[in-house]
């Protein structure tokens, strides 16, 4: 798709849908693909299970396609489109399912879609692929998002930053297009509002030292240190070896969304790290429909605030009723139903069981606004 990506929920917003119902009941397999492993498994389970929750919750209220069920199959990309790409051919066409949930990592996103899903006339919707570069991938309108792009967390990120008075930085970035695309728009805003980026480094995931890059860094002369990559992979190492060397500002270390993970904790003491991150990640929902995902969430023994899980929630919820308005499990047309019947409503998903969703509105359906063309 050439113009937009957009931004399809907002968390458990309703959607009303004129639904063609089978005759008979059909059971629609719908996918996950997730990065198990990889430099983001520590955020993964919790996204995996926001996906499946709605799923579940679908199932649990009547089914789909006239009382069919939703199955589900869970695959891991390991956020590397290497492993992505087999991992999405496995799910298109040996698993044949309608669409999926995933990936999570943008470069794990763009390689399970043009290896597999858009080959295959898939519709995916990923949780947290927020790279710019999704916005400008030929996909035949079939790949979407449901977290704002890294051209609004860049901007939001240096904002944020120059608002606390930091003015130089010393940026590094994990070598992929979730990195650059990130770094990127943050140094462009940075620099606009007077910041001054000192050193920008790329760096690649998966090294046991980044000495070397964290001495090219602090040779800049900034007290700051920004680093845009994962909470399990290089992130964690590279603020580790930067804790123990010692040659930045002890108070403030700076990440984005990808920093936010229980891992990034790991084998450090809890006074060196406490209350010194300040990072970004997808804002927190209000109003209504988050209190009602929040319940759901809780009552599933699940943390609505996991960090992309009530955005994946939204993606699964929204296959889900994409499905049921095309009227059965086939790919085709499905793209085309997410948009027709995709209205953004402020209804909560409380206000009405999910059988009522299918059936309600038999009217003219409201297209998906324009939203988030960066």
């Amino acid at each position: 798709m050439t113009n937009l990506k957009n931004i399809l929920g907002l968390a458990v917003a309703a959607s009303v849908l004129g639904a063609a119902v089978p005759a008979l009941a059909e059971d629609v397999k719908l996918g996950i693909l997730g990065d198990l492993t990889g430099p983001i498994e520590s955020l993964a389970p919790p996204i995996v299970a926001g996906a499946q929750l709605a799923f579940d919750h679908v199932n649990a209220q009547g089914g789909i396609l006239g009382g069919g069920k939703i199955i589900s199959i869970v695959g891991d990309s390991a956020c590397d489109p290497s492993v992505a790409g087999p991992a999405a051919d496995k799910l298109v066409n040996t698993d044949q399912i309608t669409a999926m949930v995933g990936a999570f990592c943008t470069g794990a996103t763009i390689g399970a879609a043009t290896a597999a899903g858009i080959p295959g006339g898939m519709v995916q919707i990923s949780p947290s692929a927020s790279a710019p570069a999704l916005t400008t991938l030929q996909d035949n309108d079939l790949v979407f998002r449901t977290t704002p792009s890294d051209a609004f967390q860049g901007v939001k990120m240096a904002e944020l930053l120059l608002s606390k008075g930091i003015k130089d930085v010393a940026l590094t970035y994990v070598n992929n297009d979730y990195g650059k695309g990130l770094a990127d728009v943050f140094a462009q805003t940075f620099t606009a509002g007077g910041g001054t980026v000192s050193a920008n480094v790329a760096h690649e995931d998966g090294k046991a030292d980044y000495r070397a890059e964290l001495g090219q860094l602090a040779g800049s002369g900034s007290q700051y240190l920004a680093i845009l990559a994962y909470a399990s992979g290089s992130g964690r190492t590279m603020l580790q070896q930067a804790i123990e060397g010692g040659e930045f500002d002890a108070t403030a270390y700076i990440g984005g969304d990808g920093m936010v993970g229980d891992d990034l904790l790991t084998g450090l003491p809890a006074d060196s790290i406490n209350g010194k991150i300040i990072a970004t990640r997808a804002g927190a929902y209000t109003g209504e429909s988050a209190n009602i995902y929040a319940k759901l969430a809780t009552d599933a023994g699940q943390d609505p605030a996991a960090t992309y899980a009530p955005q994946a929630y939204d993606a699964a919820f929204l296959l889900a009723l994409a499905v049921q308005k095309n009227g059965s499990a086939a790919r085709e047309g499905l793209s085309a139903a997410l948009r027709v019947g995709l209205a953004l409503l402020a209804l909560a998903i409380g206000a009405l069981n999910v059988k009522d969703f299918f059936a309600f509105g038999r009217g003219p359906t409201l297209a998906i606004p324009a939203a988030a063309k960066p």
